[in-house]
């Protein structure tokens, strides 16, 4: 068998991108409390926000929709939508940081939530003048809270998952699992079972290692974290170890796909995934997926809960994630329009009614009770699935430090190494360890 080249490492825009942050946050230092950020108001009194974020064409339209809501109920506020994608959104918003031209509102990820906050870009939330976040839940609401303050408002509810194809269970002659009591034992020899049952034609369930977030729930689920609370990394070489152990175990029995296969679809479109050509019953994705996972697959797909240890679903280290994050810039110079704003996102029923699940379950209880009648159907089991497990979840693991948003690609490359040979676990384990770890010092 001919193996593809060993990959490279991915290009780095974090570098560009902390210069340009740290760049901001020295001018932050340098400069009074009164902001650079957004326009100014006009003679009558009239105030434009900017407001930024990424997406689908889709969302974009529907982001509109709710900023044209706005400023109905609000004639004195404009506000100007910035939207792009997210291979460039990230290097465009440190470049107008640095530069003091930060938009007023900031859809922010987890991965650089910390990073934009520990370098002073970001507003502290609790501080924000007009921003009622009474309706939502104190896990939910703690996804974007650390060093005391709230750096960025939950967007929407998110949790890691097994998503599976009941129409590829259905075809192996193999029926769905209890997802409340199986071991990682039992779904590897589900997924074995299927693998064999579709002889070649499709496999059990997808590798994992392929993001950051099944390393975490695996680490979680063994008395770790891939991050700590005071900004460290959370894994051991053991236990990194341990997951590459039984990544490859499960390869072995052929309950994973090949390495060939796993290393093209990490990276594929989502229409040409193996959950959306229909050549794997089982894989990993966040709850808020599953709308686009079932439309693109042509099935209707189920949510099931991660395995566990000891078959225990108060022990497979599940959280409320936040799907992403509305922040508002320190400089902007209408922190309490932008406060107007970020509340009407997150509470008020007629932006409700439009963003509907399309940012993930929507974290105001209020809001999620009224806007249930109008989801989509995977949508509504998406929110079914959120509210399913709400007594069995963890507290919120801690957002990435600085340093820490590169995780994912350098995660790919191990998983990539050792389900081809290149590595053994351990030498995997330590490796990545290392390089994390030089991340964060940098």
């Amino acid at each position: 068998m001919r193996l593809p080249p060993r990959p490279t490492a991915p290009p780095r825009p974090r570098f560009r991108a902390l210069a340009a942050i740290a760049m901001a946050g020295a001018l932050l230092a340098a400069s009074a409390c009164g902001g650079d950020s957004g326009g100014g108001a006009s003679a009558d009194g009239e105030v434009t926000l900017r407001f930024n974020w990424w997406g689908s064409d889709t969302r974009h339209k529907i982001t509109q929709q709710v900023i044209d809501a706005f400023e109905k109920d609000h004639p004195n506020i404009k506000v100007k939508g910035e939207f792009g994608e997210w291979s460039g959104y990230w290097d465009k918003l440190a470049t107008t940081v640095a530069a003091n031209d930060a938009p007023d509102i900031i859809q922010m990820d987890e991965k650089y939530l910390r990073e934009y906050a520990d370098r002073g870009a970001l507003l502290d939330l609790k501080k924000a003048d007009g921003l009622d976040t009474s309706k939502f839940e104190p896990d939910t609401l703690g996804a974007g809270e650390f060093d005391g303050g709230l750096y960025g408002l939950n967007a929407g509810i998110n949790a890691f998952t097994i998503v599976a194809n009941p129409a590829v269970f259905k075809a192996a002659g193999v029926p769905l699992p209890d997802d409340t009591t199986w071991t990682w034992d039992q779904y590897t020899q589900i997924a074995q079972q299927i693998s064999a049952k579709l002889n070649g034609k499709g496999w059990g369930t997808a590798a994992y290692g392929t993001n950051d977030a099944s390393l975490n729930m695996w680490a979680r689920q063994h008395g770790e974290s891939l991050f700590t609370k005071d900004g460290k990394l959370g894994v051991t070489k053991q236990g990194v170890t341990d997951f590459y152990t039984n990544l490859l175990k499960m390869q072995e029995v052929k309950a994973t796909p090949t390495a060939e296969f796993t290393s093209q679809d990490m990276n594929a479109p989502l229409d040409q995934s193996g959950m959306a050509t229909g050549k794997l019953a089982m894989s990993y994705a966040w709850s808020n997926q599953l709308n686009a996972l079932s439309k693109a697959s042509g099935q209707q797909l189920k949510l099931l809960r991660l395995p566990s240890v000891a078959g225990k679903a108060t022990e497979n280290g599940a959280y409320y994630k936040g799907s992403m994050f509305w922040s508002i810039s320190a400089r902007s110079k209408h922190p309490k329009e932008s406060a107007e704003f970020v509340s009407f996102l997150a509470n008020n029923t007629s932006a409700g009614n439009l963003l509907l699940a399309e940012r993930g379950v929507p974290p105001n209880t209020e809001i999620r009770a009224a806007v249930e009648s109008k989801l989509q159907p995977a949508d509504a089991a998406s929110q079914t699935f959120i509210q399913t497990i709400a007594k069995e979840l963890g507290e919120p693991s801690p957002p990435p430090p600085v340093g820490g948003g590169q995780v994912e690609k350098i995660i790919q490359r191990y998983t990539t190494e050792v389900m081809f040979g290149r590595l053994k676990p351990d030498q995997a384990a330590q490796q990545f360890i290392d390089e994390i770890n030089g991340e964060l010092t940098k």
